[in-house]
């Protein structure tokens, strides 16, 4: 288990510039039908779409994950460019978009390149199982599967490094990408992984809401989680309308901490080397 971690550590990553698509759990904000302070707020950051971020590097641009809000937060950015896919779990609200990536192939006449480990596979095929299919009716998705694991991998100029946290009982992959990680759907990290995500620039941690819950992370469990991984910087994602307003939980916040919301942008440097210890 991250054998490659040697390598990995080696490799250049150039500069990268995230952008936060959706920083909502899986029913959004507002969530239907409710008129609570959230889901009422006029305030922007209060609006969430379903979790995803789009990194973007001189050369190569991905997404982690393709929720149902998809295509909507494509067009909202005016994205014109998508060279691959990035899955952490096959749940509906973070790959019921993949159909729409048709747009991409339309326009590359290319298949669009799609990571994801085999549980998550097995559902992309089962959801979507006209894009799999021997033969195909014109115009759906032109897709190319890669089967990752916990192995180090490049897309493009970008070296990944998947690390597997859990959610619950379900394996979750979350990414390190440079100086950036993202873990979403995450409620236990085990400290042997630790050293793949700490001394960062940036960590995002899932925060969903202060009560405890089954199988994500609350706000203070996400904190404690946060100090210990010693990142410059985190951020929040996948927050529901049970957590509070963006502006009175970011008050409650310690410092080198924030909430995350839809349209945020960070721009990292580029990175030649991984802090903390090996893991063979």
């Amino acid at each position: 288990m991250y054998s490659g971690l040697a390598y990995f550590c080696k490799v250049n990553c150039p500069p990268i510039k995230v952008t936060f698509l959706g920083t909502g759990t899986s029913s959004g904000v507002p969530m239907i039908g409710c008129s609570c302070e959230v889901c009422t707020s006029t305030d922007k950051r209060d609006n969430r779409l379903r979790s995803s971020v789009l990194i973007e590097s001189p050369t190569t641009t991905l997404i982690i994950d393709t929720g149902p809000d998809f295509r909507y937060q494509m067009l909202r950015i005016n994205n014109r460019k998508l060279d691959a896919v990035l899955f952490t779990h096959p749940h509906k609200d973070h790959v019921a978009g993949l159909d729409d990536i048709r747009a991409y192939n339309f326009f590359t006449q290319q298949p669009m390149h799609i990571y994801a480990n085999e549980m998550t596979q097995e559902v992309l095929i089962r959801e979507f199982p006209y894009a799999f299919a021997d033969k195909k009716y014109p115009g759906v998705p032109e897709i190319e599967l890669n089967t990752i694991s916990v192995e180090p991998f490049m897309i493009g100029d970008l070296p990944i490094q998947p690390i597997e946290v859990w959610h619950l009982k379900m394996p979750v992959l979350g990414f390190r990408i440079g100086n950036f990680t993202y873990i979403t759907d995450a409620n236990r990290i085990e400290e042997e992984v630790w050293p793949l995500i700490s001394n960062g620039e940036v960590l995002v941690l899932n925060a969903l809401r202060k009560e405890k819950h089954i199988s994500h992370f609350t706000l203070s469990e996400a904190i404690e989680m946060g100090e210990k991984l010693n990142n410059t910087q985190t951020y929040f994602t996948h927050i529901s309308h049970q957590l509070g307003t963006h502006e009175k939980i970011s008050k409650e916040l310690p410092e080198g901490m924030k909430l995350a919301y839809d349209g945020l942008q960070l721009e990292l440097n580029g990175f030649s080397g991984m802090s903390g210890n090996s893991i063979e």
